[in-house]
């Protein structure tokens, strides 16, 4: 299994690169081999126009080659792999930290929109499309969200699976974690620093709330739980630490 570091490495060589030059990480290739058949055949530019977005730093290419090659890595945890990818692929589609207007724009609103472009490009068989829009809208509330729905025989492991693949970017190594946090203040430029960084201290303190059910298999847990309860310790010490001193 690669290191986080060569996963990080690879999904930075990804964001780089436009699609459709040799140096396209070729998991994406993977992947999308095996799904394209049931997208339109405008799926993959809106895809990729997406993900290289400007306004985006940590919510670009990176984290979906990221995502996918720990589900290559891991596949046998998962029932319907293709589908976890489609999802993957899709759950962070849409992005924006705030409106046109500059009103700010919240996660779960992103995450609909999402499962809407999916849809719109989608030529998944009902059940497919079913449980792909419920994959990706359990990130809408990461903590909170369950199966409301047996969509096959393994969904909501599937589902549970997905939720531990995008939250696995908190157990990366802490050079890595904190660029992750800086490319995330690149997404929130617009927003004061005291908003900011209490805003993160409210998400890493939420995700330490999870305890032991911040990754929910098993198999996820015992490989990234210590690394990440470690990471989000030190985050929120820091980021603490950051208010007080610019108060």
């Amino acid at each position: 299994m690669e290191s986080h570091e060569q996963v990080v490495s690879s999904a930075t060589l990804a964001c780089r690169a436009p699609y459709g030059s040799a140096m396209i990480d070729p998991i994406v290739q993977n992947f999308w081999s095996q799904i394209a058949g049931r997208h339109d055949s405008e799926a993959f530019a809106v895809l990729d126009a997406a993900y290289r977005e400007p306004h985006r730093a940590y919510h670009g290419w990176g984290h979906i080659v990221d995502m996918l090659s720990k589900l290559d890595q891991l596949s046998a945890l998962a029932v319907r792999p293709d589908l976890i990818a489609a999802a993957i692929f899709w759950h962070d589609s849409v992005y924006l930290t705030r409106e046109p207007n500059g009103h700010p724009r919240t996660d779960p609103e992103n995450v609909r929109d999402s499962v809407l472009l999916f849809e719109r490009h989608s030529r998944f068989d009902a059940m497919e499309q079913a449980a792909i829009h419920d994959i990706i809208m359990a990130t809408a509330n990461h903590m909170k969200s369950k199966a409301k729905k047996e969509h096959y025989p393994g969904f909501s492991g599937d589902l549970d699976f997905f939720l531990d693949l995008d939250l696995s970017s908190l157990a990366v190594s802490w050079p890595v974690f904190e660029q992750n946090l800086e490319n995330i203040r690149f997404e929130f430029h617009w927003a004061p620093e005291q908003d900011f960084y209490l805003g993160r201290t409210k998400m890493l303190e939420s995700f330490l709330g999870g305890g032991d059910k911040l990754f929910r298999r098993p198999e996820t847990r015992a490989l990234w739980l210590a690394p990440a309860r470690e990471n989000l310790q030190r985050a929120a010490s820091d980021l603490n630490q950051k208010m007080a001193c610019s108060a």
